[in-house]
């Protein structure tokens, strides 16, 4: 690790694959160095590699958001050496299934990572960005936590609750010159869906791929490329003005399925 005087530092968790790995690329591309924080290593460093083969800076490191003291232990680690500008809360596992199908494991897997990971990582960062009075925070969310989709029932329940700790990270800091957002996608075409297809529908994969695609009212599912392109206008200057919000990216699924 080395220092970085000149660039923003953008540290994004899940960042080794579908979305994460597109936020860090995109970001990259702003001449930003970028930390890619993701459970399997060897996946952080492939996104690592591809962002240092295009000419950008990069740094990989393995944690499990949902072990407190893992996460604050590598945040001190990379604030002794540079400040974290920009936090992207991107790590999130789902879930399938009712509450008489959602075993209390299950939601309490869940809630270790799409919650408390969210906690631990804007509870680690909050105190440098505080000291700097300056920091951008973006908490992946999703459509769930705003409308009830069926057999979600676990999932939609964290991701409520990383909607309202983005607000209240931004009512509570707004003052200090940290700007917390959050962005709700819609289903997006990832190597999650593809693997979930595999295994839930090993015999009709491409007819239900077409039918959860038929679901938003744009008539196909979202691009990693796209949620990340609203990360990057998010964290830019542009958005200076933009804070607690929540911004549906769904292919009209939120406003438009009526």
């Amino acid at each position: 690790m080395t220092q970085k005087n000149t660039k923003k530092i953008a540290l994004v968790t899940g960042g080794g694959s579908g979305i994460g790995r597109s936020i860090c690329l995109r970001l990259a591309k702003r001449d930003m160095h970028i930390i890619v924080i993701d459970l399997n290593l060897d996946a952080a460093n492939l996104v690592k590699d591809e962002i240092l083969s295009d000419n950008g800076s990069a740094d990989a490191y393995a944690v499990d958001v949902a072990n407190h003291q893992q996460v604050h232990e590598l945040f001190n680690t990379i604030t002794n050496h540079y400040p974290i500008d920009i936090l992207v809360n991107n790590a999130g596992i789902a879930h399938i299934g009712n509450i008489e199908n959602t075993a209390e494991a299950d939601l309490d897997r869940l809630y270790n990572i799409n919650v408390k990971g969210v906690y631990n990582c804007i509870h680690a960062a909050i105190e440098s960005m505080k000291s700097r009075k300056s920091g951008v925070i973006i908490n992946l969310a999703s459509v769930a936590s705003s409308v009830g989709i069926a057999h979600r029932f676990a999932y939609s329940m964290t991701k409520g609750a990383v909607l309202t700790m983005t607000y209240s990270v931004a009512k509570d800091y707004i003052n200090d010159g940290i700007r917390c957002n959050c962005i709700a996608p819609g289903r997006v075409h990832t190597p999650f869906v593809d693997n979930f297809l595999a295994q839930s529908y090993p015999d009709n994969q491409a007819e239900m791929f077409e039918k959860l695609s038929k679901s938003q009212p744009i008539g196909r599912m979202g691009k990693p490329e796209e949620i990340a392109g609203l990360v990057d206008y998010l964290c830019s200057d542009d958005a200076a003005f933009i804070t607690g919000s929540n911004f549906p990216i769904d292919g009209g699924f939120v406003t438009l399925n009526n």
